[in-house]
C-alpha cells in the first residue's frame, strides 16, 4: 500500500515584490525584487519575472515566459507561452533598457521582443514573431522581423468569426 503525499509548489517570490489582489502564480515561477504585480494577474508555470518589473492589472502571462528587469507591462495584456523579452541591446553591455507593453496588447507565444521596444496600445504580435522596432497602437504584426499585416479591428473581426 502506498502513501499519498501532498505535492509542494516551489516558487520564489521576493519579499521585496509587491503582489496585488487575486494574483495566481503557478508552479516553479520566479518574481524578483522590487517588482510590482497588479490585481487579477495570472503568471504561468516556469515563468521568470525579474527584478524592477511592473505588471498592470488583469494580465495573463502564460508559462515559460522571461521578463527581464526594467520591463513595463500595462493593463489587460496577454503574453503567450515561451515569449522572451530582452533588455540588453548589445550583450553584454553595462546599460540596460526595458520593453514597454501598453494596455490591451496581445503577444503570441514564442515571440521575441528586442530591448527598448514599445508595443503600442491594443496591438497584436502574432506567434513566433521577432519584434525589433516599436509597434504602433491598434495593429497586428507578424514575421521575422515583425511587420504590420493588418489593423486590430480586422483582427477582432477574424477572432469573432472564429469564436462563432
Amino acid at each position: 500500500m502506498s502513501e499519498k503525499k501532498e505535492s509542494s509548489v516551489i516558487n520564489f517570490i521576493s519579499p521585496k515584490a509587491t503582489i496585488g489582489k487575486n494574483v495566481k502564480i503557478w508552479h516553479f515561477a520566479y518574481v524578483g525584487d522590487n517588482t510590482v504585480v497588479g490585481n487579477d494577474v495570472m503568471i504561468g508555470s516556469l515563468t521568470h519575472v525579474d527584478y524592477n518589473v511592473k505588471i498592470g492589472n488583469n494580465c495573463r502571462i502564460e508559462g515559460s515566459v522571461y521578463i527581464p528587469p526594467l520591463t513595463e507591462i500595462g493593463n489587460d495584456v496577454f503574453i503567450g507561452p515561451g515569449t522572451t523579452f530582452t533588455n540588453d541591446p548589445y550583450p553584454m553591455s553595462k546599460r540596460m533598457i526595458g520593453v514597454i507593453v501598453e494596455d490591451g496588447a496581445i503577444i503570441g507565444g514564442r515571440s521575441i521582443i528586442k530591448a527598448g521596444v514599445t508595443i503600442g496600445k491594443n496591438s497584436v504580435i502574432a506567434m513566433a514573431s521577432v519584434v525589433t522596432k516599436d509597434i504602433p497602437p491598434d495593429v497586428v504584426v507578424m514575421g521575422h522581423p515583425a511587420r504590420i499585416k493588418y489593423s486590430r479591428s480586422e483582427y477582432d473581426v477574424k477572432k469573432t468569426n472564429w469564436d462563432v
